[in-house]
């Protein structure tokens, strides 16, 4: 199996067109990102082809973070706050040659907002284009308490209404487990709409070899109904920002 290393929690103490290179060195297979803009596209640009990893994914903006905002596609009234987050991805992601865009949901809930994240959903569509595939992620709601979007039901019963054939869902088995369990079972009903897929241990977010998920089985059965894209590895190393590495070797086999 092949593995992405998410920036976002590995090798975070270093710029990250460093942490790419860092990924390279660790044996990863590509590299994804939470929120790159810090960094100047060139640079990253350079790393990237530097090591010859792919920049799977990256985030679009969560507005504003000492208020508590985790995105703005789903906030009624904040489109045009929202679709500049776009913009901002989807040139940021041009130059990168990054493959897919995360839109962030933001904390919100009824009509309204699902109106507005189902708009802001299509327009996020038309601006990728064929390059760019759109991501939206369920959030489980111990750590992302408020957030729209919150299982893989409400995902898929969305990327239907709007009905473009690059918006997609990230199956992230941490927050699938959490809020419903039957992982491996959601994981096959769903995989037409499936464009990326994340792991980490349940409960810590940890390194996806121990916890109440069985990695061992749930992989082996992704790769058995044919996923053979990288896996995210988006999961927070126990002693600080330079992970823990043993499982890797031994779930690449």
């Amino acid at each position: 199996m092949k593995f992405s290393a998410n920036l976002g929690f590995l090798w975070n103490d270093r710029p990250l067109p460093d942490a790419i290179r860092a990924a390279k060195d660790a044996g990863f297979d590509a590299v994804e990102c939470h929120w790159p803009y810090a960094a100047l596209a060139s640079d990253v640009k350079a790393a990237l082809e530097q090591t010859g990893l792919k920049m799977l994914g990256l985030n679009t903006s969560r507005g504003n973070v000492s208020v508590g905002e985790n995105g703005l596609s789903a906030l009624p009234g904040r489109e045009e706050e929202a679709r500049a987050a776009i913009d901002q991805a989807v040139q940021y992601a041009t130059e990168i040659s990054a493959g897919a865009i995360h839109v962030m949901a933001g904390n919100s809930s009824g009509p309204r907002a699902r109106s507005a994240f189902i708009e802001n959903l299509a327009y996020a569509c038309e601006k990728g284009g064929s390059n760019i595939t759109i991501l939206i992620e369920p959030l489980n709601h111990y750590n992302a308490p408020g957030y729209f979007l919150s299982t893989v039901e409400q995902a898929a019963d969305i990327i239907r209404e709007v009905a473009r054939p690059n918006l997609k869902m990230m199956f992230d088995f941490y927050h699938v487990q959490i809020m419903g369990g039957d992982v491996t079972r959601r994981f096959e009903s769903n995989l037409p709409v499936i464009g990326h897929v994340q792991i980490a241990s349940v409960p810590d977010r940890g390194s996806p070899d121990h916890g109440e998920l069985d990695y061992s089985f749930a992989l082996r059965r992704v790769r058995e109904l044919g996923w053979a894209r990288p896996i995210g590895a988006e999961y927070l190393p126990a002693n600080g920002p330079v992970p823990d590495l043993a499982w890797l070797a031994s779930f690449k086999d």
